[in-house]
C-alpha cells in the first residue's frame, strides 16, 4: 500500500513524522514566526498577490470581519513562495504502512508518550472524564500531530492560507481557512503574531484547520480563550477530544487491533497487500475523522497502545520492492554507518539519508551510484 499525504499533510508533513533514517529529526518549533524560517517561507514581494489581498478584504467584511481585524491580521505578512511549493509537490510522498508504524511509534514517540502523559496526567484525566474518549488515543494524536508540542509549526497562517487561496490551485477551500482564521482572531483567541502552524495553516498542539478550529475548539481552562497554541496543552488536548465526541466516538470502545485480537464484530482491513489484517471498530472510523487515512488511524490506535503500555506490533509484513525485510534494512543501515556511512539511525525505514549513505558507499568502492539498498549490498557489507 502507498500512502500519500493529504492536503494538510498531517502527520507526515506539518509535524515532521519522519524517519531517523529518512530525513532527520524536525527542527521545527513554537518560535515566533520571524525566526527559523527558511527564506521560501518568508514572505516576497508579489504584486498580483498584493492586487488579490486589496479585492479579498471587501469579501472578508462581507464575511463579518472588521476593518480593524484585517488591518491588524494582515500588518507584516506577505506571499509565502514556499508554501505553494510545498502544496504542489506533496503527493509526491509515499510510505508503506511499515514504514509508516515504524515511524508513528518508534520507541522515541512511544517514550516520549508515556512522559507526557504522566506529565499531564491530571488534565487527560479529567479531559477524558468530560469528553468519554480514552487519554491514550489523545496523547497518541497529540504525538502524530506536533509530536507533543515540540513541532507545532512557525509558518504565520495569514500569509500561508491567504498565499494558497491566491495560488487558486484550490482557492475557495483555502479562502474559507483564511476567513475562518481571521475570525479566530477577531474572536481574540490568539494575537495574530502568535497564529502560527504548518506551510498549509494546521496549528497547534493538534494542528487543527481553521475551520475545525471554529467547529470544535473548546476553551478547558476557563480562560476565556480556546488556545491550542499556549505552551499549556490543555485547550488543545481538550479540542480533539471534543472533535472525536462530537464525530461520533463510542466511550469505552477500542479503535481495534490485529484480526483475532480484539473479538467479533469487527470490520476486517488489509491496507498493504501481504500485511497483517485488523479488525476495526466504529472509533477507528472516527479517528478517520481527524485525518481521513487507514495508516492515520491505525497509527493513532496502535500509538495509543503501545503509551498503555502494550508492546510492538506483532505481525508480519511482506519484503519491499528490494526484496528486504525490515530486519534486513536495520541490518544495513547498522553496517553502513559502522563503516562510517551514517544513516542517523537504524529503523528500517529508507529515506534520504540511508539512500545518501548508500549513495556514498556504493561511490567510495567504485559501484554504479544508485543509492538502492539490496540483500547484495547488505551480504557486501557484512562479508
Amino acid at each position: 500500500m502507498a500512502i500519500s499525504r493529504r492536503v494538510f499533510g498531517l502527520s507526515l508533513a506539518a509535524t515532521g513524522l519522519t524517519a531517523c533514517a529518512g530525513g532527520g529529526r524536525s527542527t521545527q518549533s513554537s518560535e515566533p514566526a520571524s525566526s527559523g524560517l527558511p527564506p521560501d517561507l518568508r514572505p516576497t514581494p508579489n504584486a498580483q498577490y498584493d492586487a488579490w489581498v486589496v479585492a479579498f478584504r471587501p469579501r472578508a467584511r462581507a464575511a463579518g470581519i472588521s476593518e480593524a481585524t484585517l488591518t491588524a491580521a494582515f500588518k507584516g505578512t506577505g506571499y509565502l513562495p514556499g508554501v505553494v511549493t510545498r502544496d504542489r509537490n506533496q503527493t509526491e510522498f509515499k510510505r508503506s504502512l511499515e514504514d509508516y508504524l515504524a515511524i508513528a511509534a518508534s520507541e522515541e514517540r512511544v517514550q516520549k508518550g508515556r512522559a507526557a502523559l504522566a506529565r499531564h496526567r491530571s488534565v487527560l484525566t479529567a479531559i477524558q472524564g468530560r469528553y468519554e474518549v480514552d487519554e491514550n488515543v489523545v496523547t497518541a494524536i497529540w504525538g502524530l500531530e506536533s509530536f507533543y508540542g515540540e513541532r507545532r509549526g512557525n509558518v504565520p497562517v495569514i500569509s500561508a492560507t491567504s498565499t494558497l487561496a491566491f495560488d487558486g490551485r484550490r482557492g475557495a477551500f483555502f479562502e474559507k481557512q483564511l476567513i475562518a482564521a481571521l475570525k479566530v482572531l477577531q474572536n481574540g483567541d490568539v494575537s495574530p503574531d502568535r497564529m502560527t502552524g504548518s506551510w498549509a495553516g494546521a496549528m497547534g498542539h493538534t494542528q487543527f484547520i481553521p475551520t475545525s478550529y471554529e467547529t470544535f475548539a473548546v476553551d478547558f481552562t476557563g480562560d476565556g480563550r480556546r488556545d491550542i497554541w499556549s505552551e499549556d496543552p490543555s485547550d488543545a488536548l481538550a479540542s480533539a477530544a471534543a472533535y472525536l465526541q462530537r464525530s461520533g466516538w463510542v466511550p469505552g470502545q477500542r479503535w481495534g487491533g490485529l484480526t483475532g485480537s480484539r473479538g467479533a464484530g469487527s470490520r476486517v482491513i488489509q491496507p498493504q497487500p501481504g500485511g497483517p489484517r485488523f479488525g476495526v471498530t466504529r472509533n477507528f472510523a472516527v479517528i478517520k475523522r481527524y485525518n481521513n487515512s487507514d495508516a492515520y488511524a491505525i497509527g493513532v490506535g496502535h500509538l495509543a497502545d503501545r503509551i498503555g503500555g502494550a508492546g510492538p506490533l506483532n505481525a508480519r509484513f511482506p519484503a519491499d520492492e528490494f526484496g528486504m525485510t525490515k530486519d534486513d534494512r536495520i541490518a544495513l543501515q547498522r553496517q553502513l554507518t559502522a563503516k562510517g556511512f551514517d544513516t542517523e539511525g537504524a529503523d528500517g525505514v529508507i529515506g534520504s539519508k540511508t539512500r545518501g549513505a548508500i549513495e556514498a558507499y556504493q561511490r567510495a568502492n567504485g559501484l554504479a551510484a544508485t543509492g538502492d539498498p539490496s540483500r547484495d549490498l547488505l551480504q557486501r557489507l557484512s562479508g
